[in-house]
């Protein structure tokens, strides 16, 4: 069957209501789960809604033990509005080898006041196990912040150091720049590394912060994410798959092996267990884009294995940034950047094929990681010339305009190309921070001393962009402005 043809969708098993009083507890930042009512406690997705359309929401998801049990939703879209009860929440099955199997719930929470805040409240067996706020989506004509990071849960205290400052920074919705969780994209590394950390029930800089509950995240893939395909060897990885609920509208794919989806390995029955696990996300969720405020963001896989240089995949890019027409700002997030002074993945600039494309799309800031440390380029364009080489280095010219400072000239002539890859893992080139001659002709800024997260402010017009040591020291500003 091909890849066009599997349409695996969210589905509800026969279950059975069963009446268990199942006490919650509280801490001081509120409401925590019932006792051993959750294998993964809630948390809120974009779900497969690209734009902010009358009505709409976002997903509220969670994974619990596979018994018969009677699971509902019931939300207050707004403040001062009436609960009302969510439609029966989705499941289906994860049987993956590598984990014990559970069940991953859904629930779609509709009409939410734009921009507001929200509660929640999860029932088993009609007993209240979970509760919350959480804050929808803002629409166009409202300011908004939000947070970005990659190469980050790698269980490393810096890890949580992080997370902790981005609970303080109050983002309206974090994007993870790829390598999400180390170092093979299983979903046991994600039960160990990824959820105590950003969905703890205390925010604290040794534990992490209760973000995902509440703050929306969203994610690019990166090599540590979806890479290694081998489900032999690993028949828990690519989680990415079936623990993320993002759009479906990036290029058509109908066939593993080419331009875009390299093949899957391992025993037929590992392969189907994980063909299940991530229905209709597989492949497609790679490769996607949304709205969110007055901004287009436009989310790509950058792993080696995708050859930008392929017409349609191109063309899909072009069409989705044309289209975004009407957006104040557009912005692009994946892992591999096409711009980097560091001498660890220096080689690896195949993302620098879709500059033109970027270019003429009119992007603003392009967010990546992969390189474990914080950089800024001047704003510049570049023309690629001829094919890449053996190791993955696009040779080129570029252009900088030297002229922007992000203070007095908040106006930039070209693309600002950020690494923001300081989200936890060991951080790349320290002996580089203190030596610019190390660095490239584009790099004006460059930090690989401390980890760091990217918090950015969007008020109409107006973007101003901070780099955020974990122990809250600013470390990089720069404004910018759109005639």
């Amino acid at each position: 069957m091909s890849l066009a043809a599997r349409r695996i969708a969210w589905f509800s098993p026969m279950m059975l209501a069963v009446a268990v009083a199942i006490p919650t507890t509280t801490t001081a930042d509120g409401p925590k789960a019932a006792e051993g009512a959750f294998v993964v406690e809630p948390y809120l997705q974009l779900g497969d809604a690209p734009t902010l359309r009358p009505g709409g929401g976002l997903d509220l998801l969670w994974q619990a033990e596979p018994v018969a049990t009677d699971w509902g939703v019931e939300y207050r879209p707004g403040p001062g509005a009436a609960w009302r009860k969510a439609e029966t929440p989705a499941s289906r099955r994860i049987a993956v080898a590598g984990v014990a199997p559970y069940l991953a719930f859904r629930a779609e929470l509709k009409g939410l006041a734009r921009g507001g805040t929200f509660a929640y409240r999860v029932r088993r067996g009609g007993e209240v196990v979970f509760e919350a706020e959480g804050k929808a989506r803002k629409g166009p004509d409202q300011p908004y912040r939000f947070v970005a990071f990659g190469d980050c849960a790698a269980g490393t205290p810096e890890q949580r150091q992080v997370a902790y400052r981005t609970f303080l920074e109050k983002p309206d919705f974090v994007m993870i720049t790829g390598d999400i969780v180390y170092s093979r994209g299983q979903a046991s590394e994600y039960r160990k590394m990824f959820w105590p950390v950003y969905n703890a029930d205390e925010a604290r800089p040794d534990l992490g912060a209760p973000l995902l509950r509440s703050t929306l995240f969203v994610a690019a893939p990166g090599n540590h994410d979806v890479a290694t395909r081998d489900l032999g060897k690993y028949p828990d990885g690519l989680a990415y798959f079936y623990n993320w609920d993002q759009p479906t509208n990036g290029p058509a794919v109908d066939a593993e092996g080419g331009p875009l989806v390299p093949m899957l390995y391992g025993p037929v029955a590992n392969k189907a267990a994980f063909l299940a696990a991530a229905g209709r996300s597989y492949p497609r969720m790679v490769n996607f884009s949304f709205d969110y405020g007055n901004a287009h963001w436009t989310v790509l896989d950058a792993n080696p294995y995708v050859d930008w240089r392929h017409g349609g995949l191109r063309d899909w890019v072009a069409r989705d940034l044309a289209a975004a027409k009407d957006a104040t700002w557009r912005f692009v997030a994946f892992h591999h950047p096409g711009f980097n002074s560091s001498k660890t993945h220096f080689e690896q600039q195949k993302m620098r094929l879709l500059a033109e494309v970027f270019e003429a799309g009119k992007v603003d800031v392009a967010f990546c990681g992969h390189v474990h440390n914080y950089q800024r380029t001047f704003p510049l364009t570049f023309i690629p010339q001829g094919e890449p080489d053996d190791r993955g280095r696009v040779a080129g010219r570029w252009t900088l305009d030297r002229s922007f400072d992000g203070k007095a000239n908040t106006r930039p002539n070209g693309i600002l190309y950020l690494v923001t890859g300081a989200g936890g893992q060991h951080l790349y080139n320290p002996e580089q921070h203190d030596d610019p001659k190390s660095w490239q002709e584009f790099t004006y800024k460059f930090n690989s001393k401390v980890h760091s997260l990217t918090v950015a402010d969007v008020v109409g017009k107006t973007l101003t962009v901070r780099q955020v040591a974990a122990d809250g020291k600013e470390i990089d500003r720069f404004v910018v402005t759109k005639p």
